[in-house]
């Protein structure tokens, strides 16, 4: 099977791992694992308190605009109004930095402050009015297929179902609902890309989604707090790499008994 860039609102990405910028010891770390990662674009919280550090150093000086396809996200917000507030704020800053993708937002509306998981009413009302104001939408949702056609059908240029809790580190906890939310989001559409977002843990949990058929990944905290970051940067990079592979190779079916891999005919004292 053929493949190709991964193709969201009419930007081309050559990773199909997108990489958050959040929960790093410093920013010099996050820029170097960004790097390993292989990642060429990065989410961005662009609540204005987080933009700089402790120690007075501005995140968007660690990230280059010409390297990386910056999306920023409304992370912590818990209403459709803050949302779209948020959102509106991020494009006039990827507007003031020059970025060919200033329209893109990657929308989280969540329910509590304890799951973090999404309100799905909030979340498709956000939806609805950022794309009628003229943006490039990202949506971080559950596993709900239902919910899932729903926010394509009002004009999400990708859904983005969970694996799991935001940070939990479980990874895929219901492959056949992303499978069933594949079906749906790519019927009749088959390159609307589906980009599993939150619960990655490990470089398998990135392997596993990819060999189900996701066009991509979206994590941060399974890097930023490994033991070793830069090196779980690569993990990940390979982990991408070949679970897409895989899955364009196509794996050989379950079976519940063994299949000899060596052809009886023709072995030493056989009569044929």
């Amino acid at each position: 099977m053929a493949d190709g860039p991964l193709v969201v609102g009419g930007v081309t990405l050559a990773s199909r791992l997108i990489v958050g910028t959040g929960k790093y010891a410093t920013y010099s770390e996050m820029a170097r694992c960004l790097a390993e990662s292989g990642t060429d674009c990065v989410t961005v919280a662009v609540r204005r308190e987080r933009l700089v550090n402790a120690a007075g150093e501005n995140i968007l000086d660690h990230l280059d605009p010409a390297r990386y396809t910056l999306l920023p996200n409304t992370a912590g917000c818990y209403t459709a109004d803050d949302a779209v507030r948020v959102a509106r704020l991020g494009r006039e800053l990827l507007r003031d930095l020059g970025s060919t993708a200033a329209d893109w937002v990657k929308l989280e509306v969540l329910g509590d402050p304890k799951t973090l998981l999404p309100d799905p009413v909030g979340t498709l009302a956000a939806t609805e009015r950022l794309v009628a104001d003229g943006f490039t939408v990202l949506v971080y949702t559950s596993d709900d297929p239902v919910v899932a056609r729903r926010l394509k059908e009002l004009g999400a240029a990708s859904v983005m179902p969970a694996g799991s809790p935001i940070g939990s580190g479980q990874g895929i906890l219901n492959a056949n609902n992303l499978r069933i939310c594949m079906e749906y989001l790519k019927d009749g559409d088959p390159d609307y890309p589906v980009i599993v977002d939150a619960g990655v843990g490990t470089a398998s949990d990135v392997a596993m989604a990819m060999e189900l058929g996701v066009d991509g990944v979206l994590l941060n905290t399974a890097i930023a707090q490994a033991r070793d970051p830069l090196r779980m940067a690569a993990a990940m990079r390979a982990a991408c790499f070949a679970g897409r592979q895989a899955f364009l190779a196509g794996r050989i079916p379950r079976r519940l008994y063994a299949t000899a891999s060596s052809p009886d005919e023709g072995r030493v004292g056989s009569r044929t």
